[in-house]
């Protein structure tokens, strides 16, 4: 009889089962993470998520602060613009005033000139001299105004003789003394006229007459049509 070795099967039936082919170490157990390597993971991400937040919020502070500075930028170029476009305004005004000013004092010149002309005075070198004065004057922005017939406007018009005359219908310049002259929209001298009004009653009699007219073609003609 073969005998049984005492504690063989026990010791059997206690070792794990092992795959064929498989190694000792195969047939260890796998140990459990430790509690100190699980609190080492949650401070670790801890520590990375306390440095994003940092980091973002430094973010949204450079934001903030590039938002203001941009904001100021913006309102110091408008700034300048709006001098920019103040200075060339007053440089055009002070040049235009200066322009009015010098053609102001040459105006008493340019009545000898045209009171020459009328008297037929303006002759040899003057007349040269004279021409050249006026295309000059004429270059640089001086216009002259004033035309007999035309309505009399107190904005342009300076009236330094009044008459009456049968033949207006309104108050009408009939004569101008000396020129208006105006430089853009500006007018440096109204024109000096003589104006003429209608003639008191002229208007009442016209009305009698064409009445008197339509009473006569009516009274020819039997009277007006009856309906």
């Amino acid at each position: 009889m073969t005998e049984e070795t005492p504690g063989f099967d026990e010791q059997q039936s206690q070792q794990p089962d092992v795959p064929s082919g498989a190694t000792p170490e195969d047939a260890e157990p796998t140990a459990a993470p430790s509690s100190a390597e699980d609190g080492a993971a949650r401070a670790g991400d801890a520590a990375a998520a306390a440095q994003i937040a940092g980091l973002t919020a430094q973010l949204d502070q450079v934001r903030t602060a590039l938002n203001e500075r941009t904001a100021d930028v913006q309102r110091l170029q408008a700034e300048y613009q709006n001098y920019r476009r103040r200075v060339d305004r007053d440089r055009v005004a002070v040049k235009e005033v200066a322009i009015a000013n010098l053609l102001t004092e040459l105006l008493p010149v340019l009545d000898d000139i045209g009171r020459a002309r009328e008297h037929g005075e303006l002759v040899g070198g003057f007349k040269s001299v004279a021409e050249s004065l006026e295309t000059v004057a004429a270059k640089m922005g001086l216009q002259q105004f004033g035309k007999e017939g035309e309505p009399f406007d107190p904005m342009i018009h300076e009236a330094l003789m009044h008459s009456y005359a049968p033949d207006v219908t309104e108050t009408t310049c009939v004569a101008i003394l000396q020129p208006g002259y105006r430089f853009g929209e500006r007018t440096i001298r109204p024109a000096r006229v003589a104006v003429a009004e209608p003639q008191p009653g002229a208007q009442a009699g016209k009305d009698e007459t064409d009445a008197t007219s339509t009473a006569a073609d009516d009274k020819e003609s039997g009277g007006p049509d009856e309906g």
